[in-house]
């Protein structure tokens, strides 16, 4: 069994039990999320997919907020002396999926 969830702009193919990183939630760690908009959700008894799946819903437990590695960001022009160099953090949230309600 097996869902495909948006969340943060990206489509995650989803089944009980996996961990995955998601663009930052407003959820605290130890909180139950729920991810309503569902794409398709594949079960024994077939696949589902666009308005057949419009009620289904997966809920995924918070396992910790964070930020990931940095990037470094350096632009330049060359001969013009013009140089700048940036970095950046990208925030992140760590779910577990806890179960597929379709």
């Amino acid at each position: 069994m097996y869902a495909v969830v948006v969340t943060g702009g990206k489509q995650y193919k989803v089944a009980e039990g996996d961990v995955l990183y998601v663009e930052k939630l407003s959820a605290e760690a130890d909180a139950e999320v729920t991810f309503d908009n569902v794409l398709a959700v594949s079960t024994d008894d077939g696949f589902k997919a666009g308005k057949d799946c419009a009620g289904a819903t997966v809920s995924a437990k918070v396992l910790k907020n964070g930020k990931g590695k940095k990037i470094t960001v350096f632009t330049y022009k060359p001969k013009k002396d013009e140089k700048r160099k940036k970095g950046h953090r990208q925030p992140y949230t760590k779910v577990e999926i806890t179960k597929i309600n379709a």
